[in-house]
């Protein structure tokens, strides 16, 4: 599986801009070998991208960014290779997706309090399917010319400080590791030294994670500073894990460029012999 090793990217499915097919077209152009498509929340994406990836020469990984919520942060949880028809996962995504949508409507309404924005807009920036969160409502922000980007959305109306946030269910972190390990899966911390997560996973946090089931922490991330990951590095070290590095790749919905940063391939090795939900996709 020669090439470029990015284990973090989204299609339409959730918050990206391209399309599951777009998405592998997109990561053949760049010279990456396997590629791991990680939608939040949803598996759906999987079927149309291991149909794209035939004929490459890539290598598919299934995934999932499954929403976390620790204390008052978000800390995700990247999950590779579980069984998609898993019981529990599906009933616990299902609910997730479910309060998005509901939160999601109801920051539309706060919003249109003070800005002129409808639910419908925010539906036209998304595909069938799709789970519909913050990134969809700021495209809509842009597309009525209220923001020029979907990062100064972030930065300013949909800021969690900007008046209008709802915040949304979400598993605590252990029960998400737990979850992906069940279903044959594997856990890793997604860009763990970001701002709000950096601070809360101490030593004995880790530990628990670790008891359920944790194979790794994603470090080199652009969202990880170096401080986060020297920090990240001996932690994966102190408890035996693996250390990965993605683009968090979203299309034109963040400046993340694919293989920005990516894994070593022994990394991947162990990632693919420790799954057991689900196989890869070898095009």
């Amino acid at each position: 599986m020669p090439g470029h090793i990015d284990l973090h990217t989204h299609s339409s499915v959730s918050d990206g801009t391209q399309t599951p097919t777009q998405l592998i077209r997109a990561a053949a152009a760049v010279g990456i070998g396997t590629v791991a498509l990680t939608d939040h929340d949803s598996t759906a994406g999987w079927q149309e991208a291991a149909a794209a990836v035939r004929g490459t020469g890539m290598t598919l990984v299934p995934g999932i960014e499954l929403s976390a919520q620790l204390d008052y942060a978000s800390v995700h949880v990247l999950g590779y290779l579980f069984d998609p028809g898993d019981a529990d996962l599906i009933s616990e995504t299902a609910r997730i997706r479910a309060e998005r949508l509901s939160r999601a409507e109801a920051m539309v309404q706060r919003i249109a309090a003070d800005y002129a924005l409808a639910w419908e807009d925010v539906l036209a920036q998304t595909v069938p399917g799709a789970t519909v969160g913050r990134p969809h409502i700021a495209d809509a922000l842009v597309a009525k010319g209220h923001v020029p980007t979907r990062s100064a959305a972030f930065e300013s109306i949909l800021h969690w400080k900007g008046g209008y946030y709802r915040p949304h269910y979400a598993p605590e972190p252990v029960d998400a590791v737990r979850l992906i390990a069940a279903a044959g899966g594997v856990p890793v911390i997604a860009h763990a030294g970001a701002r709000g997560p950096a601070g809360l996973l101490n030593d004995r946090r880790m530990r628990v994670l670790v008891d359920a089931g944790l194979f790794g922490l994603e470090v080199y991330h652009r969202d990880n500073p170096p401080a986060a990951r020297k920090r990240l590095l001996e932690m994966a070290m102190r408890f035996g894990l693996a250390v990965t590095g993605s683009s968090d790749y979203h299309g034109v919905g963040k400046v993340n460029a694919l293989a920005e940063n990516t894994t070593e391939p022994e990394v991947l090795e162990a990632l693919l012999a420790r799954g057991t939900g689900s196989d890869p996709v070898h095009g």
